[in-house]
């Protein structure tokens, strides 16, 4: 699996988001910037991202996840 088709993956699922992906050896850190990130909780935002990856993750295909989330305002920052 490429950075792009999980990019795609993401901003598929999450409203108005822009993820940028990379790989380090076998594990993913992705940073995601969404508006539908307002007034949620850091563990809520997180699985919003999990819930696009979830097929990957059942299938092995994705290991270890280290994410980002942040809204336009904290992206901002």
């Amino acid at each position: 699996m490429q950075a792009d088709d999980i990019k795609a993956l993401i901003e598929g699922q999450i409203p108005d988001s822009r993820a940028e992906v990379a790989f380090e050896g076998s594990h993913l850190m992705v940073t995601v910037v969404s508006p539908a990130f307002e007034g949620l909780s850091r563990l809520k935002k997180q699985q919003l991202v999990y819930a696009a990856l979830s097929d990957k993750i059942a299938d092995g295909t994705l290991h270890a996840v280290q994410m980002q989330t942040l809204t336009p305002e904290e992206a901002g920052r």
